[in-house]
């Protein structure tokens, strides 16, 4: 027992431990100033090998650590080459803050969660859009438990700075992100604090790099080569893009497809967020380089934050993203002979209040 205590401090502790023995007296002394046997050549050797055996435990401990800061460090350089920055928030002070029908500023707490809105369009390949087809807001409360995900129908009438009263996704046409921005808060009556800005053909590649997604189909359909049945389905990228894109053949047009969307980026965050991409360094990568080659996100949004806020809601289960279309009366027809959807001016205003008190598990 006491031989093998002896061979181990020989690896961390130095030699000069037995020289100040032989400095007080002791036999330490002889071994290191007379050639004796324990300092032969075969006690040499050992202490040789010892000391190779544990650089090579070093080395095999600090490999996968360099590994790891190496594929993170990796990673964050792909999403900085990749994300491009645009004005997408309102650049003046006025236009950050939520006013009501009297041109009133609207006080926002500090410390309610945090507001995203995502906005996609179809245009790809033989497309051309100039306005968003697709506008959700996500609202993360303070305490990251869970997601809301609220679905704004294109065609809600509502007022636009400026512009007078037109179909939401009109304010995109005319002024960019920011003027919608300012739309919806006013909507509202929240701060949206953050914009990202994705093409379908985004979804396609997310899709394909996490190995597809389970989405639950709600209403059956079939198109352009794809038959959608009730229940959950696997879906491929291009089945996803058909299944997001896809509204002559739903009940209620485009609220439908809405729902569908809604439905569709649930099982992709929820995918995304799994062991089964967050573990796998190669499917992980794939998805980041999908993600971002086709992601403009705003000019406050940096690497670190989605890197912070991605991580934070990493155990979110499906019972924890909640769907909700922003609330409506019913449809019409605008001034102009436009097909509308109604706002349901007191629902809005309640949904309004959840958002910013950080209350939207009491909205119903």
């Amino acid at each position: 027992m006491d031989s093998t205590r002896e061979r181990g401090a020989d690896l961390f502790e130095r030699d000069q431990a037995g020289a100040s023995d032989g400095a007080s007296g002791g036999s330490g002394g002889g071994r290191w100033d007379d050639g004796s046997s324990s300092d032969d050549p075969s006690r040499r050797r050992e202490k040789k090998r010892n000391r190779k055996v544990l650089v090579a435990a070093l080395i095999l401990l600090l490999v996968p650590v360099l590994a790891v800061g190496g594929y993170l460090a990796w990673l964050n350089q792909i999403v900085s080459n990749n994300v491009k920055t645009q004005l997408l928030l309102p650049d003046d002070a006025d236009g950050a803050k939520p006013t009501n029908d009297a041109g009133e500023v609207i006080d926002v707490p500090t410390g309610t969660g945090t507001n995203y809105l995502i906005i996609g369009n179809d245009a790809g390949p033989g497309r051309v859009g100039a306005r968003s087809d697709v506008m959700v807001l996500v609202h993360v409360p303070a305490d990251h438990s869970n997601v809301s995900l609220i679905h704004f129908p294109r065609d809600l009438y509502v007022s636009i700075p400026g512009k007078g009263k037109n179909k939401l996704n009109a304010a995109y046409a005319f002024g960019g992100a920011p003027l919608l921005v300012r739309t919806m808060q006013n909507l509202l009556g929240v701060r949206i604090d953050h914009v990202a800005m994705l093409g379908f053909e985004g979804f396609k590649s997310m899709t394909d790099a996490v190995g597809g997604v389970d989405v639950n189909v709600e209403e059956a359909s079939e198109g352009d080569g794809k038959v959608f049945r009730e229940g959950m389905m696997h879906m491929d990228g291009e089945t996803a893009l058909v299944f997001v894109r896809q509204r002559k053949q739903l009940s209620e047009g485009d609220i439908s497809r809405g729902q569908r969307q809604l439905a569709f980026i649930k099982a992709l965050m929820l995918k995304t967020l799994s062991k089964e991409v967050l573990t796998n360094p190669i499917r992980l990568k794939d998805f980041i380089q999908a993600a971002t080659s086709n992601l403009t996100v705003d000019q406050r949004l940096d690497v670190g934050t989605m890197r912070s806020e991605a991580f934070a809601m990493r155990g979110l289960r499906g019972n924890d993203i909640r769907f909700i279309t922003a609330p409506f009366t019913g449809f019409g027809t605008s001034p102009e002979g436009a097909s509308i959807d109604i706002v349901d001016t007191v629902k809005m205003d309640e949904l309004g209040e959840a958002i910013r008190t950080d209350a939207m598990n009491s909205y119903k």
